[in-house]
């Protein structure tokens, strides 16, 4: 989108919305105190940074600085909402965890008076930004002007795109192509291709988006040239697009692009340590901190409810499709069924424990040991029994795609109700649409918001969890 103020708001929002927290923080420690809040040894400091942090993980989870210049104020408004309520929740329940700690112990009339305040500003901001955007919005907004050379499949996708998106900054100023059948498809016909220029040049046009087909490389490179002469932006639609019909990665090696289908950000080596390093770290305290007290009592629980061992072991496909050995506590009765059948809803198979075990996803916790190793991941696609995966690599056409990532014990599926039983082709179709767009929109933040979803379904129970 040709939007060029977008990222300038978005940072004005993200720092004024800053500003008015501490600022919240400071005026209400000061008037309730009567000190300056950054003094030397102060228990206050580490609550200024929590709360900073909080709000900044509550933003991203409700996206509310995304499209701060498109986004209605029903919409902004509704953002604003779920950020303050998810931020006042969590610091609410942090406070009652540590008030007895006393390095971070702060007062309730503090807590109260500065997100009370902090909410009135925020509210107040978000009404003076709405109003200065609906008075300047056509000038923030910079539509550009442009004219579409090449009215073949490329140019009528683009013609369309362009007529059903407003807001996408651009104003189509006209269509020009040799095939005399053009003009009655486009309202917007200006002529052949060979009278553009003296359009362009003459109405002050900004850009023009070529999508003639490379077969007319000398007129392109003609026309590219005399845009050059005339400072005006040149573009090319490539034809490439009729088979990928996404969001698209270019890779330049010399003077050849080469194009990705999708992008993948976790080939991103920076990306991927980063990934590693949560993974480990966070792994490592679950063992630590949950599995080293959850486990005995599981073990005796699970032995003492049915015969069998107390872990659950099966070869599932990993990334790369290379199998791997994955770690589930036993909720199940043993049989021979285990390893080519899913469980379904009132399976008989499942133990009275084994059910709680489900539900609450606790089952899942000696994955933990998989992530720690290396062979999975906190975040990432379900891993599928063997079988699985060759039954369904042969009915659905991407289902493999989703093996260019670690598997995870979560993952961007799941926290959308897509978990548990598969019954029909569709169902592991909707999967797998979802698998594939977390490997192509995959982020640190992301990763945060579905583990957070995930323990928040935990608690609240889901419907397909059996």
């Amino acid at each position: 989108m040709n939007n060029r103020y977008t990222t300038l708001f978005k940072a004005i929002n993200f720092c004024v919305d800053y500003i008015l927290l501490n600022l919240s923080m400071i005026s209400v420690y000061i008037f309730s105190v009567n000190k300056f809040l950054f003094g030397t040894s102060n228990r206050y400091l580490p609550v200024v940074l929590f709360f900073n942090l909080i709000w900044f993980f509550a933003a991203n989870i409700a996206g509310l600085y995304e499209q701060v210049l498109i986004k209605d104020s029903i919409k902004t408004y509704r953002g604003v909402i779920k950020t303050y309520f998810l931020f006042f929740s969590l610091i609410s329940i942090t406070a009652l965890l540590l008030i007895t700690n006393n390095p971070f112990l702060v007062t309730g009339e503090f807590l109260f008076y500065s997100l009370a305040l902090f909410g009135f500003l925020l509210s107040l901001w978000k009404l003076v930004f709405l109003s200065f955007r609906k008075s300047e919005r056509n000038a923030l907004i910079g539509k550009r002007t442009f004219v579409m050379l090449g009215a073949g499949r490329a140019g009528h996708d683009l013609y369309h795109f362009f007529e059903t998106n407003d807001e996408s900054g651009y104003q189509l100023m006209g269509v020009f192509d040799d095939n005399s059948e053009t003009e009655g498809k486009f309202r917007n016909y200006k002529g052949r291709i060979h009278e553009c220029m003296p359009y362009v040049i003459a109405n002050n046009i900004n850009e023009i988006f070529c999508a003639l087909p490379t077969t007319d490389a000398t007129r392109i490179e003609e026309l590219m040239l005399e845009a050059d002469k005339n400072l005006i932006r040149f573009k090319f639609v490539p034809e490439y697009f009729d088979f990928a019909k996404r969001p698209t990665l270019i890779e330049n090696f010399g003077h050849i692009s080469v194009i990705s289908i999708r992008p993948e950000p976790l080939e991103n080596m920076l990306n991927r340590i980063v990934k590693r390093i949560f993974d480990f770290a966070f792994s490592l305290f679950v063992i630590i901190f949950i599995l080293s007290w959850v486990f005995p009592i599981l073990a005796i629980l699970i032995k003492l409810g049915s015969k069998g061992p107390i872990f659950f072991v099966q070869t599932r496909s990993g990334r790369d499709n290379k199998p791997f050995k994955c770690f589930k506590f036993r909720s199940m009765l043993v049989n021979a069924d285990s390893h080519k059948k899913q469980a379904t809803k009132n399976d008989n198979r499942i133990t009275a424990l084994g059910a709680f075990l489900r539900r609450t996803s606790l089952d899942e916790l000696p994955q933990f040991f998989n992530v720690l190793i290396g062979n999975m991941s906190v975040v990432g696609p379900r891993p599928h029994m063997i079988n699985h995966t060759k039954q369904y690599a042969q009915l659905i056409d991407k289902f493999m795609v989703r093996h260019f990532l670690k598997p995870g014990i979560t993952g961007f599926a799941q926290v959308n109700g897509l978990r548990g039983e598969t019954k029909t082709t569709q169902a592991m179709l909707l999967r797998v649409e979802a698998d594939v767009w977390y490997l192509e929109n995959w982020s640190f933040l992301l990763d945060m918001k579905i583990i957070f979803l995930t323990v928040w379904n935990a608690v609240r129970g889901e419907e397909n969890a059996y």
